[in-house]
């Protein structure tokens, strides 16, 4: 049976934190204790605080593009700036939302920037925004090695956060770092309920379980941003993003 649990006692982030010593501790609050196979989903700003990737806007001298784009869009030249840096290419500009691919390879709306719940450092009057992790995979690797050395078990780690989708208004959550576990499930070859061999179905394994943490998340002031899966029904496996995202040649929606 599947089941996810938000870890108690997880206090506010700040650089440098050692997020595998907290997740640690809150299992133990949570009084959880890690099982061979369990995962641990993050939301993926704990991990960028954790990193560092906290920048004031103060700081940030925009380009004459950033400075036409946040016309366009009516955005911030200080955050399109900071979009131009995180992102391989910029693909839509509407009001209010700049469509990017982003450097981790994936497509997303304002290149994963983010200003809420995010707290100044020191002075209270700079305005501050975070940016994604500069190395997701590596992040939520470098996480579950700490934690399976603290406590000899076999387990995965899901980095994940809010996007949007094609088609489809309301954001959901989606995998965009993984350790340890499928990001993708191919299930060609199997047959179905009445003997038909499946030829095309592969199922988004890492995206549906960011999905279902997401949802005990929440979006807002809920403070629940790691979830402990248990049940999980697929084998664990070492994986990468790369298998989520869907090469340039075969997307049909650019």
């Amino acid at each position: 049976m599947l089941t996810l649990t938000p870890l108690l006692n997880i206090p506010l982030i700040r650089h440098d934190d050692n997020l595998a010593d907290i997740l640690v501790n809150a299992l133990q609050a949570t009084n959880i204790a890690l099982q061979d196979n369990d995962i641990l989903v993050l939301a993926q700003k704990i991990v960028s605080k954790a990193e560092g990737r906290m920048v004031n806007l103060a700081t940030v001298t925009p380009s004459k593009q950033a400075i036409d784009l946040a016309q366009k869009a009516d955005k911030d030249a200080r955050v399109v700036e900071l979009m131009l840096q995180e992102s391989k290419e910029i693909l839509r500009v509407h009001s209010g939302t700049i469509i990017v691919e982003h450097k981790l390879g994936f497509i997303c709306a304002n290149a994963g920037i983010d200003h809420s719940n995010v707290a100044g450092v020191g002075d209270t009057n700079e305005e501050y925004v975070l940016l994604l992790p500069e190395n997701t995979d590596k992040s939520a690797a470098e996480i579950r090695t700490k934690i399976e050395s603290a406590t000899n078990k076999k387990i995965g780690v899901l980095i994940i956060d809010s996007h949007g989708r094609a088609w489809r208004n309301g954001t959901v959550g989606i995998a965009i770092g993984i350790s340890g576990i499928p990001g993708l499930v191919d299930l060609r070859g199997d047959k179905d309920l009445f003997g038909y061999t499946l030829r095309v179905t592969q199922v988004g394994a890492g995206d549906e379980l960011a999905a279902a943490a997401s949802l005990i998340m929440g979006q807002a002031a809920e403070g629940t941003p790691v979830v402990h899966v248990r049940g999980f029904p697929y084998k664990l496996r070492e994986s990468a993003l790369k298998e989520l995202i869907r090469p340039k040649d075969q997307d049909l929606f650019r």
